[in-house]
């Protein structure tokens, strides 16, 4: 037996192994050897004063500091500062001793406040770092420290004039969070060389405003403004989902790249005008949910408010529209995660209004916004594309019926329908009289389109519509339900394409076992001792092997 174990397994590491290339991507290490910064211009850049200042009104004593990637090599720095401030304060006033947390790899977007982690670490409050998308929390207060960035002023001017070299010109100046205190001083400086028609804006937290989480600074607050009528001067990248909803909004869009910054995670400027090209793309994924018959819900934050309700309210949709749901969470998305959900013909994002947006290469299956799904879910006849987007989930409608349990939503549509339905001339009943269904992209025929429409008309109309109702609700149900293409699997006596797709197209269905499938009277093999013991040296009985 020993002779036999006598060499490593072929899955065991050889000890002489070595990397001889450093793993480490490049961004990262372009990242650790960026030029060596002051303290004091640290202090102002992380804003240390007014973080412990506003630690100590609060009253945090666990208290989570959340970084973007850009900004972790600065992590332990800004704890040590704070922890020095903290500190004096804490001897002056006798107070008890706060403690800092690094929430270095955030659950999902990094524009987002991560509470899932700050609540590992029992924290009282979140202290979030760079550029933010400012959506509301749903449990835990929030400090955010857009960080001060240094700009120059006369550079930006020079920039405005050769965009705008009319001096009438109707333009509002707007910047990224990072860069937001310059706006004001820099319409001054406008104003001063002679332009009269430059609006400014200011920071508020309100996702769903003209211009997401900005105010427009009007000289005469009275008067009626055409957005429309103006043109945006945008000081750093803004996000591709800002990009598609302020093309959306206004008469035009230039962008102003700021210097490159440590701080930033791309140097590259993204081109408004191929705005409309991106937005017939987004058309394009629309009209390709529409066939959908199984619509995945991606769950892309925890934290966003009301975040609940949005899944609610699209579960609510899709059953409305007669089409099959699924609730996922998978945490930072990719390629490979999503391809596992082999079923699922497209997927809709509930998340924030930057991360609602996902442009992933390599994807399997469209993913779109909720703004996007509502459209998708509309007939041809009523859909309408205006030019207009939106990438968060607020303005999500619920449908007529709805009351946040999905079983009994689906077992009223069903109700409704059953009741609708009835014999026609040539013995067709109302569904079946429906139009044919085409895919637009291929125009082939979608036959399969909306399947728990497709179990209910199945329903034999000789049963009396109580026990109709009753069979594909009640949870201890198992029966198959009939229909002309075959067989529909249920759960819990409810409608499941998925259940069916498992059943009947999946080629691998999950670690189990064939014990049984030829011969039931099969005795079951006799359990063995294994290895036991660590890695360097395993017991095989009342041998030792050295590895």
């Amino acid at each position: 037996m020993a002779s036999e174990l006598s060499a490593a397994p072929v899955l065991s590491t050889p000890a002489e192994h070595t990397f001889f290339e450093d793993p480490t991507p490049a961004s990262a290490i372009e990242q650790a050897k960026r030029p060596h910064r002051p303290d004091h211009e640290l202090y102002e850049v992380y804003e240390i004063v007014r973080t412990v200042a506003e630690v100590r009104q609060n009253g945090w004593k666990r208290i989570a500091l959340q970084f973007p990637d850009a900004m972790l090599p600065d992590a332990p720095w800004v704890v040590g500062a704070l922890s020095s401030e903290l500190e004096k304060e804490q001897k002056e006033n006798q107070e008890q001793k706060q403690r800092l947390y690094i929430l270095a790899d955030t659950s999902y977007s990094s524009c987002c406040v991560d509470e899932i982690a700050a609540e590992h670490a029992d924290a009282d409050g979140v202290v979030h770092y760079g550029r933010a998308c400012l959506s509301p929390t749903s449990r835990l207060p929030v400090l955010h420290i857009f960080t001060r960035q240094k700009l120059d002023y006369e550079t930006v001017a020079e920039a405005f004039e050769i965009e705008f070299p009319e001096k009438t010109e109707k333009t509002i100046l707007m910047a990224d969070v990072m860069f937001q205190e310059h706006v004001t001083p820099i319409c001054e400086l406008l104003s001063e060389r002679g332009y009269t028609n430059v609006i400014a804006t200011e920071i508020v937290r309100d996702p769903t405003g003209t211009i997401p989480n900005r105010k427009l600074v009007f000289p005469d607050e009275s008067a009626d403004y055409n957005l429309n009528e103006y043109h945006l001067f945008h000081i750093a990248t803004p996000p591709t989902s800002l990009l598609l909803t302020l093309s959306s909004r206004l008469a035009s869009l230039r962008i102003y790249s700021t210097p490159s910054s440590p701080y930033t995670t791309t140097s590259e400027t993204p081109d408004p005008s191929t705005t409309p090209a991106l937005l017939r793309r987004r058309y394009a994924l629309v009209i390709r949910l529409a066939t959908a018959s199984i619509i995945g819900i991606l769950v892309n934050t925890l934290s966003v408010k009301n975040y609940m309700s949005t899944i609610s309210t699209l579960r609510s949709q899709i059953a409305a529209a007669g089409k099959k749901s699924y609730t996922i969470v998978v945490g930072k998305l990719n390629a490979a995660k999503l391809a596992n959900f082999a079923e699922i013909d497209g997927w809709v994002v509930v998340g924030c209004w930057e991360s609602g947006l996902v442009e992933h290469e390599n994807l399997w299956k469209p993913v779109i916004t909720p703004f996007e799904l509502e459209l998708a879910l509309q007939g041809e006849e009523s859909r309408i594309w205006t030019g207009e987007w939106w990438g968060g989930i607020e303005g999500v409608k619920a449908p007529a019926i709805t009351d946040g349990n999905d079983e009994h939503n689906l077992g009223q549509e069903k109700e409704e329908v059953i009741e609708t339905t009835g014999d026609v001339e040539g013995g067709v009943d109302d569904e079946e009289s429906e139009p044919p269904e085409f895919d637009l992209r291929t125009g082939k025929l979608v036959s399969h389109s909306r399947p728990m429409r497709l179990a209910i008309r199945s329903v034999p109309r000789s049963a009396p519509k109580t026990d109709t109702v009753s069979l594909n609700l009640n949870p201890a149900s198992s029966a198959i339900v009939k229909r002309a293409v075959g067989d529909v699997a249920l759960v819990n006596g409810v409608a499941s394409p998925g259940a069916e797709f498992l059943r009947s197209q999946r080629t691998w269905q999950g670690l189990g076992t064939d014990f049984g499938a030829e011969d039931d009277n099969e005795e079951s093999t006799v359990v063995e001792e294994g290895r036991s013991g660590i890695a360097r040296g395993y017991t095989v009985g009342s041998d030792r092997l050295q590895t």
